[in-house]
């Protein structure tokens, strides 16, 4: 069984969360078919220290690979050369818009199966299965792959990351980058489109929906966010309504997180909304609906007027710190 080959985006020396995600389960896998991750790193000038820091992530090779980061064609370039050196059997991605048109790209030029949206890949039979979300998140589709190379895409936060202490070894791939791949130049980023914070990344998020009434009562969730030191997040419902910023949005047409506490204010719980936010370690909800279905799932459920409660928590977390 050939290697998995993951992808690895990074910015500011710093690697995406959701791509350390990506290479702990591909190394996990990898160790269940008896076989080895490797990760490739596209960029301009990547020090031997960053590139070797997956190692603690359990990948046992990084190729490195001299050109533009952030841009999909010259990855696309870059994995297929590794994929033809290395004869791996899968590439693997973590969640975002990027991991999404380079696993395509791969695909199309590689003619291998490709599944997006994936939320868990296991091993049977000494090939690995992707699990991806059907029918608006209410079934799971098991997806088999009969081509030479399969390309896994995750969704945003669907692998957990896992410090294993290992070391790896870098491998420069020297790639002759087809001409229509360098016609681009990033200009500017601007991933969060305007939005202060990155709520993929915060451990505290509190979240409003049509609870909460009128587009005011978001000022009393920055409060209480404020005060516990996270951010701020929205349903699909209250960013149509021009509530909150597009960029808050949780669910199955926004963003996925997994913060250490979820805090739902107002909240129904529907399955587009569930499917976002499911995999925080802490669920707390508050809801005047004793039968709404988020407390199903919560950790803690608060049955009463959020226009009160989410104050007086406010206080509280206030006093306690102070």
């Amino acid at each position: 069984m050939s290697a998995i080959l993951v992808y690895a985006l990074h910015y500011d020396g710093a690697f995406n969360k959701n791509s350390l995600g990506a290479v702990s389960e591909g190394a996990k896998l990898a160790s269940e078919l008896g076989t080895e991750c490797h990760a490739i790193v596209v960029g301009e000038g990547v020090s031997d220290e960053l590139a070797s820091s997956l190692g603690n992530y359990g990948a046992s090779k990084v190729y490195r690979v001299e050109g533009p980061e952030g841009l999909a064609q010259p990855v696309v370039d870059a994995m297929a050369a590794a994929i033809e050196a290395g004869g791996h059997s899968y590439a693997l991605f973590g969640g975002g818009l990027l991991g999404f048109e380079i696993g395509a790209g791969l695909a199309a030029r590689l003619d291998a199966g490709v599944c997006m949206e994936v939320t868990n890949v296991r091993v049977e039979d000494g090939k690995l299965v992707a699990e991806r979300p059907i029918l608006q998140d209410s079934q799971i589709s098991s997806v088999h792959y009969r081509s030479k190379v399969g390309v896994i895409i995750g969704r945003l936060n669907a692998f957990e990351i896992n410090e294993t202490g290992g070391t790896a070894t870098v491998e420069d791939l020297a790639v002759e980058f087809r001409p229509h791949s360098l016609k681009a130049k990033m200009v500017s980023r601007g991933e969060q489109r305007g939005a202060d914070v990155n709520i993929e990344d915060a451990d505290v998020l509190v979240a409003g929906g049509r609870g909460l009434g009128k587009k005011e009562g978001f000022d009393m969730l920055e409060e209480l966010a404020g005060a516990l030191g996270g951010a701020v997040a929205a349903t699909r419902a209250v960013v149509d309504a021009g509530w909150y910023s597009y960029s808050a949005q949780i669910g199955q047409t926004g963003k996925t997180v997994a913060p250490k506490l979820y805090l739902a204010a107002g909240i129904s719980g529907a399955i587009q909304h569930k499917v976002g936010m499911q995999a925080s370690e802490n669920i707390v909800a508050i809801n005047k609906d004793s039968n709404a279905p988020i407390f199903e799932f919560s950790d803690l459920g608060i049955v009463g007027d959020l226009n009160k409660i989410v104050p007086k928590l406010t206080e509280a977390v206030k006093a306690k710190k102070s």
